[in-house]
């Protein structure tokens, strides 16, 4: 016990720290509540266009849907969006199932045209009938949306009147834009492994694997900084794959790779709930990415990623994958 001479020095020290805690701020009724997500936060999704697609270079075109399946699973990618060519499908081969399968493990379908016309150089009323034929097949699918994405990316180039027109006979069918944000070409990198392979060529499959990380994670930093420089945010990105024997190898590599840079993996139904999604560039070329038609439209520069560039594509894959 303390003496009455200590007890003096013991209650000054009380009242001192009772004035000090009555001067720090007190939490407020939602200091307990969840941190609200920022808008600065790095999200991004996932998308293939292209399914079905054909023979790759290194798996058997059975195998390949579920080693995609088991790398999206294992990459923590439990909603990813598939853009199907149904004019590729026939009662001869198995691709009717691969979609079906892509649908049962919770991904989601939607439309590609049926037969990957081209715009540019297809006229409205062939282009729109190309549609529709994709969204005869697709409508009753199960985990289908009313999403379309342009074949190439190509939405009218430079000419306006055909791309209005377009715009506006997918607001008649009540299909939206299903637009990409980040892109690294990967389906060129299929080219020149599949033309690697006819050669008989080796290729050190670690470099490749290296590759297509690397240079698809740099295309997601490059978009969502060209976001925040054209529109004062990151939006939630939208990453443009193929279903190809690359992506079964390595998509979960890549989503490993972003997450540790920081990227939150969300669903394509999120990506697409972003307020760009309601956003129609005005823009000389309509062609690419969303983030690089609004940075055009905003007068942005340095908009392109340099590796889309097939020159440098193709350098980097003959100096680290053929080791030319």
């Amino acid at each position: 016990m303390l003496s009455p001479r200590g007890l003096l020095p013991a209650a000054l020290l009380a009242l001192a720290l009772f004035g000090f805690l009555s001067l720090m701020p007190r939490p407020s009724d939602n200091a307990f509540l969840p941190v609200p997500v920022a808008t600065t936060d790095k999200r991004i999704a996932f998308s293939f266009d292209d399914t079905p697609r054909g023979q790759g270079a290194f798996l058997e075109k059975a195998e390949r849907p579920q080693m995609l399946l088991e790398a999206l699973a294992t990459g923590g990618i439990r909603q990813a969006v598939f853009f199907i060519n149904p004019g590729r499908i026939t009662d001869q081969d198995d691709d009717a199932a691969t979609v079906a399968s892509y649908a049962g493990a919770g991904h989601l379908l939607a439309n590609h045209t049926a037969d990957h016309s081209k715009l540019s150089t297809t006229s409205v009323e062939m282009f729109l009938a190309d549609v529709d034929r994709a969204e005869a097949w697709l409508k009753d699918k199960p985990n289908y949306r009313p999403w379309f994405r342009f074949p190439y990316l190509d939405e009218g180039q430079k000419d306006k009147k055909k791309r209005d027109a377009v715009r506006t006979g997918l607001k008649k069918r009540g299909l939206m834009n299903g637009y990409v944000t980040v892109d690294a070409s990967d389906w060129h990198m299929e080219e020149l492994a599949l033309a690697a392979a006819r050669d008989g060529k080796l290729m050190d499959w670690n470099a490749m694997g290296e590759l297509f990380v690397e240079s698809y994670l740099q295309s997601a930093n490059f978009s969502d900084d060209l976001a925040r420089r054209t529109l004062g945010r990151a939006p939630v990105q939208m990453i443009l794959l193929h279903d190809t024997d690359l992506a079964a190898m390595f998509v979960d590599d890549l989503a490993a790779a972003l997450k540790q840079d920081g990227w939150t993996i969300v669903s394509a139904d999120e990506a697409y709930r972003d307020p760009i999604a309601n956003m129609e560039p005005d823009v000389d070329f309509a062609d690419g990415t969303r983030t690089q038609m609004l940075a055009a439209e905003r007068g942005i520069g340095n908009r392109w990623y340099m590796r889309n560039d097939q020159k440098v594509a193709k350098k980097l894959f003959a100096e680290r994958v053929l080791r030319d």
